[in-house]
């Protein structure tokens, strides 16, 4: 059976443009947009743009973007730039998954294409597209209780997810998709039943190391979303194999029938779009390898999905229910942080975002809240061991799959906490997209200070601290009086000097 979205469909644009919302993702096979008007957290849809740009196709061997793929790219997100330009970067989320995850070459095309489109882009884990496309999902479906298992098999990779009561309780993104698929074995169009074995083999190697997982916890009703799930629903219709859903008889038929035809070219099924045959073989394989070997015969399908899953994500951000400080928190509990240590320096860190901004542009959307996250986060290498904790702190927020954050936001809150104490890592800095470096190196001047004014973890009133500005450099001033009764942190005052050197902004204490 299909089901229904509760999702709003089309519709006249709001009066009130800072309701308005959108998701734009940059995916292997397509390119997509939904905007959406935010109404007090229920979101209808008024607009959705779709184009076929087959970027995972544009990988060479070396791993790196052809410049056909990049150019046909650009040429798509300037289009969705007119559409965005009004837009607010707060209210509009853009994300790319598994080819800009594996592209030698995703930075360099990158920095073209936030130009092209106006607006940030977020490159994010497969875990964390795994999540956005079951809160999608989800949230777009009325359906029985119960445990839940989604799949979404994308371009480059597949996402299959069990969960329950919009929790997700598992999230598994597998390195296969109906691109590379495709390309691999189907490449010059031919259909024939050996070309089909040895791609069901190689899609069921890559399912092998997550099957056991997924039966383990087990699921009671099944879903499908995204694009190759869709056409395949249709075309069930449209040979009457099921009339609703997809079924594992079913897909076996149109198997037959593509191989029937021998070559793509003598495909012709009328609910296929021109745009979509040279990837479909490899999609139907990947459908029939998850039918195989999780042992089910029939799946429902969503109009919910990635897309959805960021509308609701973004909403939830804008209605202070962000998924990131429940991460943090998790995180805190998890390595045992100091609570209360960690909230006087929050405090001393804002104090000082304050007086900074009042003489220098400070991204807020960024400064405020990645200061609260690193000063909650900076201790948490104490759980592996006090000698170089900053460093152990960094590499667990590098690795670690953290939901709700992107690749850079995740690099960002690593080189706050692993630049926290001692010697600055402007390797790590200069990783960052360059938007984010200078306010990268303003937070951890801010961050150190905060953690060493609080270093004895003794609450106390705070200093009374001037920031100025002296031609271009940074001044930061304790009174005297303050510095003489505390001469320890006077001491360290003296050496943060040497360590700040290192940045690329001009700091004097």
């Amino acid at each position: 059976m299909e089901v229904p979205s509760p999702i709003s469909s089309p519709g006249e644009l709001s009066s009130d443009p800072s309701s308005v919302i959108a998701a734009v993702d940059l995916g292997s096979n397509s390119f997509h947009m939904v905007v959406a008007q935010d109404q007090h957290g229920q979101l209808k849809v008024i607009d959705r743009i779709r184009e076929m740009v087959r970027l995972g196709a544009g990988l060479n061997a070396s791993g790196k973007l052809s410049k056909e793929s990049k150019e046909r790219a650009i040429e798509c997100l300037q289009r969705f730039g007119q559409r965005l330009q009004e837009m607010h970067a707060d209210s509009v989320r853009v994300v790319g998954t598994n080819t800009l995850r594996v592209a030698k070459n995703s930075a360099e095309f990158i920095q073209r294409a936030e130009e092209a489109l106006g607006h940030p882009i977020q490159i994010i884990s497969g875990v964390e597209e795994a999540r956005l496309i079951y809160q999608g999902t989800i949230h777009s479906i009325t359906g029985p209780e119960g445990k839940w298992l989604v799949v979404d098999i994308g371009g480059g990779s597949t996402e299959i997810i069990i969960g329950k009561k919009g929790i997700p309780l598992l999230m598994e993104s597998v390195q296969m998709g109906c691109v590379v698929l495709s390309e691999k074995y189907f490449s010059n169009g031919e259909l024939d039943k050996k070309k089909f074995k040895k791609a069901l083999v190689e899609a069921k190697l890559q399912l092998q190391p997550i099957v056991s997982k997924v039966k383990e916890l087990g699921w009671k009703h099944i879903v499908g979303t995204a694009g190759t799930i869709r056409t395949i629903s249709e075309l069930m219709r449209e040979f009457e194999l099921c009339e609703r859903g997809i079924t594992y008889k079913g897909v076996n038929a149109l198997i037959a029938k593509m191989q029937e035809a021998g070559h793509i070219d003598k495909v012709n099924f009328e609910t296929l779009s021109k745009e979509r045959k040279p990837v479909f073989a490899g999609g139907l394989v990947v459908l029939k390898a998850i039918f195989e070997e999780l042992d089910f015969k029939e799946m429902m399908i969503s109009d919910g999905g990635l897309r959805e899953g960021l509308l609701f994500d973004l909403a939830g951000r804008i209605h202070h229910q962000d998924t990131r400080d429940r991460t943090v928190y998790s995180l805190m509990r998890r390595y045992h942080v100091d609570f209360d240590h960690a909230a006087n320096i929050k405090s001393t860190a804002l104090h000082l975002l304050d007086k900074l901004s009042k003489i220098y542009k400070i991204d807020d959307s960024i400064a405020y809240q990645f200061l609260i996250w690193a000063a909650d986060l900076h201790e948490i290498g104490l759980d592996i061991s006090h000698s170089k904790y900053h460093r152990h702190g960094a590499y667990l927020l590098e690795n670690s799959d953290l939901m709700g954050f992107s690749w850079n936001e995740q690099h960002l809150l690593a080189c706050l906490v692993g630049s926290h104490r001692r010697k600055i890592n402007m390797e790590s800095v200069a990783l960052l997209p360059v938007r984010w470096q200078e306010q990268a190196m303003y937070m951890i001047v801010l961050l150190r200070i905060a953690i060493l004014i609080n270093r004895d973890r003794v609450p106390k009133q705070l200093p009374d601290i001037k920031i100025e500005d002296n031609d271009g450099t940074l001044i930061i001033k304790f009174e005297e009086k303050w510095l003489e009764e505390h001469p320890l942190t006077g001491a360290e005052l003296e050496q943060e000097r040497s360590y700040l050197k290192a940045l690329k902004i001009m700091v004097q204490i």
